[in-house]
């Protein structure tokens, strides 16, 4: 075994072992918030705030590469829409962030192939 094969093989073995390590869940090439519950296709309910939902996708995928826009004018309603402008068939097109009495859920939109 090669020096860089030691390597590689002691720090997936080291990612394994260590359960304060997690690596982010994606749907379709779009990274999750931490505990996200899927709760139907492409549906996701999380356990953070509106806020902070937003705060973790503008820190991943910047206003400036990734426009928003509101999609809900509704009483109650928080919602908004992520773009990922370089979707490809089969990635992600978009993310639809909402709250609705006080639940914080996720909608993936999958671009068709």
């Amino acid at each position: 075994m090669t020096r860089a094969a030691g390597y590689m093989a002691a720090l997936a073995a080291l990612l394994v072992a260590s359960p304060g390590v997690v690596l982010a869940e994606k749907v379709a090439g779009v990274a999750l918030p931490d505990g996200a519950r899927r709760i139907g296709e492409n549906r996701y309910q999380v356990d953070r705030t509106y806020e902070e939902v937003l705060r973790f996708y503008r820190s991943i995928c910047p206003p400036a590469v990734c426009p928003r826009r509101p999609v809900a004018d509704q009483p109650g309603v928080r919602a908004v829409h992520i773009e990922n402008p370089a979707a490809r068939p089969g990635s992600w097109e978009g993310v639809n962030v909402y709250e609705l009495n006080g639940e914080t859920r996720l909608f993936v939109l999958v671009k068709q192939r």
